[in-house]
């Protein structure tokens, strides 16, 4: 996760993911391509090399490379070749598999559990590589029969295979329920299924792995869900290909075992274990007992559901990734082992350096008890689920780094953590890992033995700056900017060109080492285009035209092609999702992030109040515009003005699929998108009214920007994936009992708030890092806090003294803190017409003929400062 305070945020680069690139076919033939005009390739999006933001995996026994470039470096007889065929001998039975993607299909589209075959085949009958074939039925002769019969040469294959025929056959469309879920209306009745050509499709991969998570996904998105939940997702990982997802869950049941074999006990790891929504950040050694202890009971469930969660993943013949030991160690062990290496690592945010939850302990990879206890981790894992898939993560310096830049020590780590168990290490940091530090990393094991993800790859790639990572084998991964999501904020963002093209750039440049693709975002649940067409990029040989595929994905989104919603998407795929500026993109609206400081120190340049000739825009632009604010501005890549013309597009043309969820999802997300920058817009006139002394102007956009949060409340009520409810009832449900009640919701409440204790007037740097536009939460947190600071802004202009920054962070921190611990109820249903009221908010805020010249002002004044 990246600092809330650096600029730019540093990057938090956490996993290990893949993402593969592939070639446009299979869907030039169906009824829906036919049913779009014809679209030109769009030029391929330059890659721009910022900073060298790197992750490294070493993994166990040796992975895999494949590459199909004659000119890339020969890999035959690596290491990599031979985990691929553990994972092919220990595979489940081909009836295991089969019946998984079957038990899929029941649970997606029950009425068609008869329309389907699945089969088995080995990767000679797909060519030599991992693929899926699509036939029609040659025994298909009446309804109840299947027609369609797809091979595939795991269950991942067929379906993903499954999803292919759905959505370029029957126009369909599978996402996050709470993204809109599935649209699976416009598939035909059964015994009327559409034919595919009579050769039928053969689609492989053009490499073996798609990755899957990010280490603090686990946190963000994952940490209070069932096995209901987790079924669901699993399903739809099969559904996108991902054959190496990430499986964390758990692994605190087996670290307790592991110490108490180094006489630790459970005692001594209460307050080395954080609470369960701050798991991710303690595994990575930035925190230690923040909101734990964890209940024996956790505990034991988690473990649990680890377990089926494993099962699952295997039958569909997917390759978990599990953790490895990273070398972060209780306090304890320092009394149990005084000669042991031990570092004691610096402060990570907290408030005042607090030794309760900051600056953990590192034992030192080249001390002996590390391959001790490395070695009882890995064991205990296969004690417990019975197997292992041969590939291990590790994160050692996640937003740490390594105590010298000396590449011979850096070379004796990478060498350390191999012995352990051969498993993979993950870690990234810039600007330390530079070119020598990076080679006496990648070069301390064999060639084969590690394998590197280039975490950021959509929005900084380090293969092009490397030299492919000096000859070792790497995933090129997209997270949201495919890094793509930072803490799962809520913001419609993303590089659709680069994510269409990026990857094959990569697979097909000279000397490729790259074996795989992945998404690795810090949240899920949000931009489901973006995830639509990564995953997809796991299958493809050649660019694909991004331009074609967004009007293909607004006709599968919404069952049907409407025109007005294919211009709608045009235009937001040429601004949202065309964000080319290089920037990370940590939502910092001024509702969700609210500016902790003294009004007086905010620019207000970048307000579009420009009339006078070219010679006054620059003078505005060299000087306060550029001023270093002490907050965070809201990041703006594209035309406010167009983005609206988009929703009214939406407005007009809704109508025809207005009871689709789909529809609704992004209605009301692109409607928070165009009434959040307006707001940030109305907070810069509330600033510039309180710098010219006018009370009036000050006390007018102050309520107008109350208004919008408190309408902006309502209208995220309309769809579920906007409610705050489900968040903390799910932390609550997996409580035993009242005490375990409270302390997941506090949990539950505090993360998405402000982190770690404060005193009466200084509050977290970690604060709104895990910022959500959530019903309930704009209603009774956010509003409430920007009301303060107008109520102390308004009184300081009445009296004709400076602004009261003490008292209002005093009031401010109490909110925060009463609120989370708070037991207020949310609802867990949506409430509510998303059209009707999306209506509504346009005339009252959007409509304005002024207000829109100032949208196009602010555009202009943007693309001129970028320039």
């Amino acid at each position: 996760m990246h600092s809330p305070t650096s600029k730019p945020l540093p990057l938090p680069f956490v996993l290990f993911h893949l993402l593969f690139l592939s070639h446009q076919l299979g869907f030039i033939g169906s009824p829906l391509a036919r049913s779009l005009p014809a679209m030109a390739c769009p030029p391929i999006a330059p890659h721009r090399v910022l900073a060298l933001d790197l992750v490294v995996v070493v993994v166990m026994f040796f992975l895999f490379f494949a590459s199909s470039r004659a000119n890339s470096i020969p890999l035959e007889s690596s290491r990599l070749s031979r985990v691929l065929e553990i994972h092919e001998r220990e595979r489940e039975p081909a009836s295991v598999q089969e019946e998984a993607v079957r038990g899929l299909l029941d649970r997606l589209l029950p009425s068609h559990s008869s329309s389907f075959e699945f089969k088995i085949v080995s990767k000679e009958y797909c060519g030599g590589k991992a693929c899926f074939i699509i036939n029609n039925h040659p025994f298909f002769d009446s309804k109840g029969s299947p027609e369609i019969l797809i091979h595939g040469v795991t269950g991942v294959e067929i379906s993903a295979g499954l999803h292919w025929y759905l959505k370029y056959y029957c126009t369909a469309h599978v996402s996050w329920e709470k993204t809109g879920g599935a649209q699976l209306l416009s598939v035909p009745q059964p015994g009327t299924l559409p034919h595919v050509p009579s050769a039928g499709i053969l689609v492989q991969r053009p490499i073996q792995w798609s990755y899957y998570q990010n280490a603090v996904t686990s946190s963000y998105s994952f940490a209070w869900w069932d096995w209901e939940r987790w079924e669901k997702e699993i399903d739809w990982m099969a559904l996108q290909g991902i054959n190496l997802p990430l499986a964390f869950t758990g692994q605190e049941a087996i670290w307790q075992k592991v110490f108490q074999g180094f006489n630790i006990s459970s005692s001594d790891l209460n307050n080395f274990f954080g609470g369960p929504g701050f798991l991710a950040w303690s595994r990575m050694g930035n925190l230690h007992g923040w909101g734990g202890p964890l209940p024996q009971s956790w505990l034991d469930d988690q473990l649990a559901l680890q377990k089926k969660i494993l099962t699952r993943m295997y039958d569909f013949g997917m390759t978990p990734v599990f953790p490895a030991f990273s070398g972060n160690v209780p306090f304890a062990l320092k009394s149990k082992f005084p000669s042991a290496k031990v570092t004691h690592l610096g402060n990570w945010f907290t408030v005042d350096s607090d030794p309760r939850w900051c600056c953990t302990y590192l034992l030192d990879a080249t001390d002996p008890l590390f391959i001790e206890i490395g070695k009882s981790f890995i064991e205990q894992q296969i004690i417990e689920y019975g197997r292992s898939s041969h590939i291990y993560n590790c994160d050692t310096f996640d937003e740490n780094t390594p105590p010298t830049d000396d590449p011979e020590y850096i070379s004796s780590l990478g060498a350390a953590y191999t012995r352990e168990c051969k498993v993979g290490w993950l870690f990234s940091y810039d600007p330390f890992w530079q070119p020598p530090q990076m080679k006496a990393l990648l070069h301390s094991v064999p060639i084969g033995q590690m394998v590197v993800l280039d975490l950021y790859a959509e929005v900084k790639p380090i293969w092009i700056s490397s030299e492919q990572f000096y000859g070792v084998p790497y995933i090129w991964k997209v997270l949201e900017c495919m890094l793509h999501n930072f803490a799962a904020n809520i913001e419609m963002y993303g590089i659709l060109d680069v994510i269409a093209s990026g990857p094959i750039e990569a697979r097909l440049s000279d000397n490729s080492t790259m074996v795989g693709v992945g998404m690795c975002m810090e949240g899920i649940e949000q931009n489901p285009i973006v995830y639509d067409l990564m995953s997809e990029m796991a299958f493809r040989q050649k660019q694909v035209d991004a331009k074609m595929w967004v009007d293909l994905y607004a006709a599968r989104r919404y069952g049907k092609p409407v025109t007005g919603l294919l211009d709608a998407w045009r235009i937001l795929y040429q601004t949202l999702y065309n964000c080319t500026d290089g920037a990370n993109d940590k939502n910092r609206d001024v509702i969700v992030a609210f500016p902790d400081v003294d009004p007086s120190i905010i620019s207000t340049a970048e307000l579009p109040k420009v009339r006078g000739n070219l010679q006054t825009f620059w003078n505005i632009l060299e000087g306060d515009l550029l001023e270093d604010d002490a907050y965070d501005r809201p990041h703006l890549w594209y035309s406010t003005s167009d983005v609206v013309h988009a929703l009214e597009l939406f407005l007009e043309n809704g109508g025809e699929v207005s009871d689709m969820p789909t529809f609704r999802y992004d209605l009301v997300d692109l409607t928070r998108q165009a009434l959040a920058k307006y707001a940030n817009q109305v907070f810069l006139k509330v600033i510039e009214g309180f710098k010219s002394n006018d009370v009036r102007h000050v006390s007018s956009y102050s309520q107008r920007f109350l208004d919008i949060v408190k309408d902006l409340d309502m209208l995220l009520a309309c769809h579920e994936g906007f409610l705050l409810g489900p968040w903390l009832q799910s932390a609550k449900s997996l409580a035993r009992d009242l005490e375990q009640e409270k302390q997941f919701e506090w949990n539950a409440r505090t993360q998405i708030t402000m982190w770690f204790d404060n005193t009466e007037t200084k509050a977290s740097l970690l604060r709104d890092y895990g910022n959500k536009y959530w019903s309930g939460l704009l209603r009774e947190y956010y509003g409430p806090r920007a009301a303060i600071y107008f109520k102390y802004l308004i009184e300081s202009m009445a009296k004709g003294v400076s602004f009261p920054l003490e008292d209002w962070r005093r009031e401010w921190i109490g909110l925060t803190n009463k609120w989370q611990s708070s037991r207020n109820i949310f609802t867990v249903k949506a409430t509510g017409d998303a059209l009707n009221i999306s209506r509504w908010l346009y005339d009252k805020y959007l409509r304005n003929a002024n207000l829109r010249e100032e949208y196009k002002a602010a555009d202009y004044f943007t693309k001129s400062a970028s320039f």
